[in-house]
């Protein structure tokens, strides 16, 4: 069984997982858009590809498929996600499995308004956001919500572009000079992050492992400790279960008053997975079972907790 990892960049840990899963039952293949990526390093072998906004991007994927008998493809990062789901039948026409959720899903995911309505709709806690800067002061003025907020753009991620916003003066100008934004309230609390693997075949959530996060950078958690809270597991199962998600997702969530509220859902490998693979959540062998056929029995809290994960730096040594 060969696995494709597409846009690996600097996952280094993601390659070296699922090599160690497939322990020489198969290859691990990666791509890039750059051959100073150094995660196709770690792989059995790589390929340097367009970008993929190249028109021709699916179809050098494909190829690769094709070439190196790949039996399922994982994307690394947010702007190649909806590009595979939406391709995800012509993959799945030639044997590949594409490890993701259905198209829709990954676009509700990535429109932050769109996942709002949803929460909202569903009776799920989140953070009260808008799209309309009248109904954003109407509430404002009714006392629903205080400055300081977020504004972000509505599609994005890794933490880009966000805006921490204190006054009525500060909104109207960022308001003015940019388009497609969403206002956020300010939450105060304990974040959270939850990696989940919800069963390609039997679509149940069969794994979640979940991590108190201590410091941020660019959008990842750089310090976590992992936690386990049936009340928090129960959430999670509830909530993947009503949203209709597939394979490994990442979810951030936040604790106020003792309550979970849900805000932001990544429907890949997160940044942090290696914390959960590290305490025992082998995502990989999941996935890996799945593409032969076997349905994985839920793991969920299987785990140890009081274990922390901190990042550092490495570095990568080649000769070309």
């Amino acid at each position: 069984m060969n696995i494709l990892i597409l846009s690996a960049g600097t996952r280094n840990k993601i390659v070296q997982y699922f090599k160690k899963e497939l322990n020489g039952k198969g290859k691990v293949i990666a791509t890039d858009c750059s051959d100073l990526a150094p995660a196709i390093y770690e792989a059995d072998k790589y390929y340097t590809v367009p970008r993929i906004d190249d028109p021709n991007y699916i179809n050098i994927i494909l190829d690769i498929c094709k070439k190196e008998k790949i039996k399922a493809l994982i994307s690394l990062i947010d702007p190649e996600l909806s590009l595979i789901a939406q391709n995800a039948e012509k993959f799945k026409n030639i044997g590949v499995e594409p490890i993701i959720s259905d198209f829709d899903k990954v676009e509700m995911c990535f429109d932050k308004y769109k996942m709002y309505q949803f929460l909202i709709e569903n009776n799920f806690k989140t953070i009260r956001s808008y799209i309309n800067i009248d109904e954003f002061y109407k509430d404002l003025n009714d006392g629903k919500i205080n400055f300081p907020i977020f504004v972000k753009p509505v599609k994005g991620s890794a933490s880009l572009n966000i805006n921490k916003v204190n006054s009525k003066d500060e909104l109207d100008v960022i308001w003015k000079h940019n388009k497609d934004l969403i206002i956020q309230e300010f939450m105060t609390g304990q974040e959270y992050g939850a990696d989940v693997y919800i069963d390609m075949l039997s679509c149940e959530p069969v794994a979640i492992f979940t991590k108190k996060k201590i410091k941020m950078r660019a959008g990842e958690t750089d310090k976590s400790v992992s936690i386990k809270n049936a009340k928090l597991f129960k959430l999670i199962e509830t909530f993947v279960k009503k949203a209709g998600f597939k394979g490994i997702i990442d979810i951030d969530i936040f604790e106020t008053n003792n309550e979970y509220f849900i805000s932001e859902v990544n429907p890949r490998f997160g940044g942090g997975y290696p914390h959960a693979y590290e305490c025992g959540v082998n995502v990989p062998r999941m996935i890996i079972n799945n593409i032969n056929g076997i349905e994985n029995k839920p793991e969920i809290g299987k785990y140890s907790d009081d274990i922390y994960m901190m990042k550092y730096n490495e570095i990568k040594i080649i000769k070309k």
